[in-house]
């Protein structure tokens, strides 16, 4: 008699009292699960040889009908994990000439799969048009009442990753078809080991529940709490590699945040809601949208499909280098600037639409606060406005970089000064460069008689709340961007107007 491979495994117990008292239905496919379930590792080559998967399908006379409960297999998918498992992220999402390339080959990282493949091991009776033939079942031994380790018997003849079935595999996929059909291609390690959560002749409706709540119901994490993780991740060379590649500028873009966030000198200091939590009121951007709108703006490619206006800190095309050759904190002092500009020139704005904010928020924020600036309310404080503000101080910087000489304003960071004492010195130092600061005084004075109210503000005529409403959703990004632009393009100073007149030109609108 051939003797069967023994996987050793560890049996968890998770069972409340009060379950007992749930009813079962075992002719709905819903009898008592079993109070355990068991983990173990194997070759992720033979999991895939002993596993299948019970898709749910358009063929079928109706819904309740459909006894499958996979998401349709999608092939690229698990081609880009099979890449992952070979060089980590981000080579695995480049392109086919870039991972070929040898520019790139520093890219690649260790691609681990630490996250368990869920599985049911199915009783004979569990096939999906008849029985599992004897042959290929997958036994569990349990040892005593006390123990803590079972055994996972293999089918007798099975011998690796060429094994297949007589019919229906003994093993259902739960959870990770794509991480296990990865393994499909034939240059996988066959030593290469899935951590594996394993449940025993499970009930048809408990594996659709247990697909639903580990693939649905999860809220998914913030994107604001994600990009603070960047800072862990600083020391990570693909991060720092290319900044061509769209990972620099969220990386980027999240640093730039931290420090408008965190500086005193900055007119954003402590309002950005850094990690999205609610509760204020509409008065802080989150900083997911920072992200967003400074990786649209400021961090944007200079050429690319559909790119007429680039960033002043994005990149140009290989071997170009980039527009500015300017460090981290000093193209974070560059945003203080501009924004303590915009601050100062709207604290001094008499316009309807400021006067209006602050009558209603007199009281709000306390009388050191500019409602009109940092109010709710208000289009600066919202991810449209907030955007629109960063690509037209970026939009005319850019079209003017060559008159105002960015490039050659370039201040070496002095080693061993704490960050916030260089972006001190790199604020002062901006500020120095008449140039530069009359400009962005022009466009800060000009932004500051632009109505930000948003539809909900108080003071509004029918005629402007159907215009401002008009900037909710995806489609307001582009027309509140012309809109703020148009309104920069009337302005009496030459150096706005025509800058902003060049901007609409090369946007095309």
């Amino acid at each position: 008699m051939t003797k069967r491979r023994s996987i050793p495994a560890l049996v968890t117990r998770q069972w409340m009292p009060g379950w007992n008292e749930m009813e079962w239905k075992p002719d709905e496919h819903r009898a008592e699960p079993p109070h355990h379930f068991y983990q173990f590792s194997l070759s992720a080559p033979e999991l895939r040889a002993l596993s299948g998967v019970h898709r749910r399908t358009q063929d079928r006379e109706s819904v309740a009908a459909d006894l499958g409960i996979q998401r349709r297999h999608e092939a690229g998918r698990s081609r880009e994990i099979a890449r992952f498992v070979r060089s980590g992220y981000p080579w695995s999402i480049l392109t086919e000439a870039k991972r070929k390339s040898s520019d790139f080959h520093d890219l690649r990282q260790p691609g681990w799969l630490p996250t368990a493949i869920v599985v049911n091991i199915r009783t004979p009776d569990q096939g999906l048009d008849g029985d599992i033939a004897p042959a290929d079942v997958v036994e569990v031994r349990n040892g005593s009442d006390e123990s803590r380790l079972a055994e996972v018997l293999l089918p007798a003849g099975f011998n690796g990753s060429a094994w297949r079935p007589e019919s229906t595999p003994p093993i259902e996929v739960i959870d990770g078809q794509h991480r296990l059909w990865a393994f499909d291609t034939e240059d996988m390690e066959d030593s290469f080991e899935l951590p594996v959560v394993a449940f025993h002749g499970l009930a048809l409706s408990w594996r659709a529940y247990l697909f639903y709540t580990i693939n649905i119901k999860p809220k998914r994490i913030n994107p604001s709490l994600a990009f603070d993780l960047y800072p862990l991740l600083r020391t990570e060379r693909w991060l720092e590699h290319s900044e061509t590649y769209p990972t620099y500028r969220e990386h980027r873009a999240q640093e730039i945040v931290d420090i408008l966030w965190a500086h005193p000198m900055s007119p954003w200091h402590h309002r950005i809601n850094m990690l999205a939590e609610p509760g204020y009121g509409g008065r802080q951007v989150t900083q997911a949208s920072w992200v967003r709108s400074l990786s649209a703006s400021f961090l944007k490619n200079w050429e690319g499909r559909g790119v007429r206006i680039g960033g002043l800190f994005g990149a140009r095309s290989k071997g170009q280098g980039t527009v500015l050759p300017w460090p981290r904190l000093q193209q974070a002092a560059l945003l203080i600037l501009a924004g303590r500009e915009m601050r100062d020139a709207i604290r001094g704005c008499r316009e309807q639409w400021a006067v209006a904010l602050r009558d209603r928020d007199a009281d709000d924020d306390g009388p050191n606060v500019d409602a009109a600036f940092v109010g709710k309310d208000n289009l600066l404080n919202q991810d449209q406005g907030l955007r629109a503000l960063l690509q037209a101080v970026n939009d005319l910087l850019f079209v003017r970089a060559h008159d105002l000489t960015l490039s050659n304003l370039f201040l070496d960071e002095d080693e061993g000064d704490e960050d916030s004492v260089t972006i001190n010195k790199c604020v002062e130092w901006l500020r120095t460069q008449v140039s530069l600061r009359d400009f962005l005084s022009e466009i800060a004075r000009r932004l500051a008689t632009y109505d930000w109210r948003s539809s909900k503000a108080p003071g509004l005529t029918d005629e402007q709340r159907v215009l401002k409403a008009g900037f909710r959703g995806s489609g307001g990004y582009r027309d509140l961007r012309e809109h703020v632009l148009r309104h920069l393009a009337s302005d009496t100073a030459a150096s706005v107007s025509d800058s902003a007149r060049r901007v609409i030109t090369f946007l095309g609108y």
